[in-house]
């Protein structure tokens, strides 16, 4: 199974999104991290603000930051909502198969009980699961940290 890089680019999004929360992250910074188009991004966060993942602030120092909590955001969920269909052989599509084996075919059911094992993996992990090592991802992006976790930081030393 491969994911669009829509799908990518949108996991991506959240993930920074919660490794910054509460502060606000900005497309560009993104776009920058990654080296991905803007155009792109763009609609991936227009797309999670009116799913309700994120909350977008407009105007100068505007940004976006998740509007739910991390935990309550499952993978699968996100993924089932950014792909268009997991229809990973023609077949599965009863009003488009052609296979003449469609109906003694044992591959078939076979790809279908791997594409929901697929899916109910995905669905047993959350975001702040995935974004669990917030820093780390944010340094790797060479990213600021949000502003609590760096006074912290500033508070151990």
């Amino acid at each position: 199974m491969k994911l669009t890089s829509y799908s990518n680019f949108t996991l991506r999004v959240l993930m920074v999104a919660a490794a910054r929360q509460p502060e606000l992250t900005t497309i560009g910074e993104i776009a920058d991290a990654f080296q991905i188009s803007k155009a792109h991004l763009t609609r991936c966060v227009h797309q999670l603000g009116q799913w309700g993942y994120i909350e977008t602030v407009r105007g100068n120092g505007g940004g976006f930051r998740l509007a739910r909590d991390a935990t309550a955001i499952s993978v699968g969920e996100v993924i089932r909502r950014t792909e268009e269909g997991f229809d990973v052989v023609e077949c599965f599509d009863a009003e488009t198969a052609t296979c003449p084996l469609l109906p003694r075919c044992g591959l078939r059911p076979a790809l279908l009980r791997a594409t929901d094992v697929f899916l109910a993996t995905l669905d047993g992990f959350t975001l702040a699961e995935i974004a669990a090592n917030g820093e780390d991802l944010l340094d790797a992006l060479a990213l600021q940290r949000p502003a609590a976790a760096c006074d912290e930081a500033r508070a151990a030393f």
